[in-house]
């Protein structure tokens, strides 16, 4: 069972098809925030590994004994601004139009991908401005969910996001406005006796098939 943040959910899907494929093992997904997930985690929840959006939460598990290693680096992933409204000149400045009421973004406290927003507002000088029209998802995926039905202008998501779902229009935030995404993942310590097979999927996560489906989603390999 692997705990997965909620920006890993459409890349995740075709993981888990390829590692099935290739090693006939069967693997259960639960996607959240990475924040809610680790809580869960604390709480004793069975989960055999988590795939974070950052490394703070994995080191966090790590001190307090929860997993069977340090964190490691899985891949780097890369923030967006999305839309769905065709009539949107889509770019960061746009964020300050009156035309544009509400803007969607993950919970900065329990979302690595929120936190990498705000520190984007703060770059720009633009959080104060801007701070009524913002409209929190508890996650990722509610942030998409926001962002399709229209419900929010636009919208902060992850670019595996954009590029499983192929509408819209957007743009990549510029590197330079936040810390890097590192997202770490850990092998969890329980008692369920698949510490193996937790350790086959993460080295199938880590070979070169496994990269290039990170790729093909948008994220940048470890080594990149």
């Amino acid at each position: 069972t692997i705990a997965t943040a909620a920006n890993m959910q459409y890349a995740m899907e075709a993981l888990e098809e390829a590692y099935e494929q290739q090693s006939g093992s069967d693997i259960e997904v639960i996607i959240g925030s990475s924040g809610k997930l680790t809580a869960q985690i604390q709480q004793g929840a069975p989960f055999d590994i988590f795939l974070s959006a950052d490394t703070k939460y994995p080191e966090l598990l790590y001190e307090k004994k929860l997993t069977e290693g340090r964190p490691q680096l899985y891949a780097q992933g890369q923030l967006v601004l999305w839309t769905l409204n065709e009539n949107l000149l889509l770019s960061i400045e746009q964020l300050q139009n009156k035309s544009v009421s509400h803007i969607a973004m993950a919970n900065p406290k329990t979302a690595p991908y929120g936190r990498a927003t705000v520190e984007a507002f703060d770059r720009l000088g633009i959080t104060a401005e801007i701070q009524e029209k913002l409209v929190y998802g508890e996650s990722i995926a509610q942030v998409n969910q926001f962002i399709t039905t229209k419900a929010a202008d636009l919208g902060f998501t992850s670019k595996s996001s954009v590029i499983a779902n192929t509408n819209g229009n957007w743009i990549t935030i510029p590197d330079s406005l936040f810390s890097p995404i590192d997202q770490s993942l850990v092998i969890l310590k329980n008692e369920r006796g698949l510490a193996e097979d937790a350790r086959t999927f993460v080295e199938f996560l880590n070979s070169q098939k496994g990269q290039e489906i990170l790729n093909k989603f948008g994220y940048r390999s470890k080594s990149d």
